[in-house]
C-alpha cells in the first residue's frame, strides 16, 4: 500500500474498495436455499439457544453493547460482515475465549439469522466522552490521508467516507467505540488477529500505538458530529 492518491471520483473509489475487499477464504455454509430469518435471529439474540448463550447479555438487544468498548458495537453492520466474523471465529483466523467457543455452537442457518437480525437494527448512537482536540485532529488527519512516511493509506480508501463502511465486507467504523477499535488494531499488530492479512495486518504494524489511538478517538466521536434526520424528515423521506 504505497501509494496516497484520495480518490475524486465514483470509478476511482470503486478500484479502492475492490483492492481492499479480501476474498472469503470459505463459502459461508448456509443452506443456499434458504433465506436468513431476522425474526428467529431476535430470538437467539435475546434468549440464545440451548448451546449458547443471549447475544444480549454482551451486544445489547440493540447491538449497541456498552459504552466501555469491551465489546464492539454491532448494529447496522452487514450481515456478511457479522456472519463472515462469527465463522473466522470457528477457524484459526479469529480467536476469542467468548466468541469462539460461541460461534462454534451455533449452525450456519443460526449463524446466519442472528447476522440478519442485528444488520436490520437501527440504534441510536450514544453521547461519549471526547478525546483531547489534537489527539482527534491527528486522527482524523490519518484516516483521511494516511501517512506517506510509514507507506500506511488513508483508513477511509477502505472503510468510506469518515468510516461508513463499504457493504457487505468492509465494516463501519463510525460511531464504534475507540477502546475496540484500538484493541483490534493492536491484535493485528502483534499478529493475533489473522483476518484480512493483506490489509489490516501490514496497516496495524506501521502504527505505532499513539497514532492507533488517535485512529480510534477520531472514528468513536464522527457519529456524534452527524446530524441526526428529524422524525418529520424521516417520514417523509418513505413517501
Amino acid at each position: 500500500m504505497s501509494q496516497f492518491v484520495q480518490p475524486n471520483s465514483v470509478a476511482a473509489t470503486a478500484i479502492v474498495v475492490a483492492l481492499c475487499l479480501t476474498a472469503p477464504g470459505h463459502v459461508l455454509a448456509q443452506s443456499s436455499t434458504r433465506q436468513p430469518d431476522a425474526k428467529r435471529g431476535a430470538v437467539i439474540a435475546a434468549q440464545g439457544t440451548a448451546q449458547v448463550p443471549a447475544c444480549a447479555q454482551c451486544h445489547a438487544f440493540s447491538g449497541a453493547s456498552d459504552s466501555s468498548g469491551t465489546f464492539p458495537r454491532i448494529a447496522g453492520q452487514s450481515a456478511y460482515y457479522l456472519a463472515k466474523q462469527m465463522h473466522d471465529y470457528t477457524s484459526s483466523a479469529r480467536a476469542n475465549p467468548i466468541m469462539s467457543p460461541i460461534s462454534k455452537a451455533l449452525s450456519a442457518d443460526e449463524i446466519a439469522d442472528v447476522s440478519a437480525y442485528y444488520a436490520s437494527v437501527d440504534s441510536q448512537f450514544p453521547p461519549l466522552a471526547t478525546a483531547d482536540a489534537a489527539i482527534v485532529e491527528k486522527g482524523k488527519q490519518l484516516a483521511r490521508v494516511g501517512d506517506a512516511a510509514r507507506a500506511v493509506q488513508g483508513c477511509n480508501n477502505c472503510h468510506g467516507p469518515d468510516g461508513a463502511g463499504a457493504t457487505p465486507a468492509i465494516p463501519y467504523l463510525a460511531g464504534q467505540y475507540a477502546q475496540y477499535i484500538s484493541s483490534q488494531l493492536q491484535m493485528w499488530k502483534r499478529g493475533f488477529r489473522n483476518t484480512s492479512p493483506e490489509s489490516m495486518a501490514p496497516i496495524a504494524k506501521q502504527l505505532d500505538d499513539q497514532q492507533i489511538a488517535a485512529i480510534a478517538a477520531y472514528y468513536q466521536q464522527v457519529r456524534g458530529q452527524q446530524e441526526v434526520p428529524d422524525a418529520t424528515d424521516a417520514s417523509a423521506a418513505k413517501r
